[in-house]
């Protein structure tokens, strides 16, 4: 299957998961993932939230930011992969002074 993200509209979500300014992403799901392209705004992040029930893997492809993570601030610039697995919490957060770009996977598990 090919998802083609350039024809899939962006949505802008204020205040994702209790962060500060938007989350902008194209999202596709099914039963089995959530798969998309994110984009935060210099100023903008994702709030903490946990992964209860599914991990997350995040490539970014643009930018700098860093996510919090096991009480950790780590710095993430394009390149750079996080995974955040199954019952752990993460934020994360634009700090530089262009978009932060990722394509991010969340399995159904």
């Amino acid at each position: 299957m090919k998802l083609d993200f350039n024809s899939i509209k962006e949505d802008s979500i204020k205040n994702f998961k209790g962060g500060e300014k938007d989350f902008n992403a194209k999202f596709f799901t099914d039963d089995l993932n959530k798969i998309l392209m994110g984009r935060l705004i210099p100023g903008a992040s994702i709030g903490m939230h946990s992964h209860d029930t599914s991990s997350e893997i995040m490539y970014f492809t643009s930018g700098e930011g860093h996510v919090l993570f096991k009480g950790e601030s780590i710095p993430l610039k394009a390149g750079d992969v996080h995974y955040c697995p199954k019952g752990c919490s993460h934020s994360l957060i634009n700090d530089g002074k262009t978009d932060l770009c990722f394509f991010a996977v969340v399995p159904e598990q």
